[in-house]
């Protein structure tokens, strides 16, 4: 085989990082192998695999790695500006990531603080709109997510599209909100009854419905004081 520009399919079904990625995850693979990834081909004397393991080791790893300059990188043989900046966009996620600040998250301690975060939102829409809040465990609003709009009806807002957004974003609870585009925020049968099913299919998969808030005009009626929950 010609060493020429060698790329990862060029090596064993099993031998190739992206396979092995798709197959095991991204856990499985060492430092050089998802390095090998994003830098795709090699060089005409040497593999990707080998050019990225010849990389990490000028950097002594991913230590150095993390804060190296452009200029550093294509100093690197086969290290073009192309490859280069792939690896530094890759390294700049990976910063970012870890740096995500969680503390400025809105805290939900009352039925009041559930109203205030989505009353200028709901208070004028024309047509029902029911959202869910997604919390984790220290109350903390994570997502907020519109299920369904129209007329509620317990046949129409299935529990399935309510908790698949809670599964996915790993949420320890959720509070429930719809509008009443009247402006007065009482409770209808259906309303209720949507309640209680929800409540009920979060008990079985260990996701608590913290509340039901109904959105008026500048009011609001929370299902949890009135006892429906």
């Amino acid at each position: 085989m010609s060493t020429n520009s060698l790329m990862i399919r060029d090596f064993p079904q099993d031998e190739r990082p992206r396979e092995r990625f798709i197959q095991n995850g991204p856990a499985s693979l060492s430092n050089h192998e998802l390095i090998a990834i994003l830098l795709r081909t090699g060089t005409k004397d040497e593999s990707v695999l080998q050019l990225s393991n010849r990389l990490l080791t000028n950097f002594e790893g991913l230590r150095l790695l993390k804060d190296a300059t452009l200029e550093e990188m294509t100093e690197i043989k086969g290290i073009g500006q192309a490859k280069a900046i792939q690896i530094l966009a890759a390294v700049e996620i990976g910063r970012r990531i870890t740096n995500l600040n969680y503390t400025d998250r809105y805290v939900i301690r009352s039925p009041e603080d559930g109203a205030n975060y989505v009353m200028n939102d709901m208070r004028f829409l024309s047509q029902e709109h029911f959202v869910c809040l997604y919390l984790n465990t220290k109350n903390q609003v994570l997502h907020k997510q519109t299920i369904f709009i129209g007329s509620l009806n317990a046949s129409i807002v299935h529990p399935r599209e309510v908790f698949r957004e809670a599964l996915k974003r790993s949420a320890a609870s959720i509070i429930c909100l719809h509008n009443h585009p009247s402006g007065d925020p009482a409770p209808s049968r259906e309303d209720i009854e949507v309640t209680k099913r929800l409540v009920e299919c979060g008990k079985m998969i260990g996701i608590d419905v913290l509340d039901h808030l109904i959105i008026g005009e500048n009011k609001f009626v929370s299902l949890k004081e009135k006892g429906y929950l």
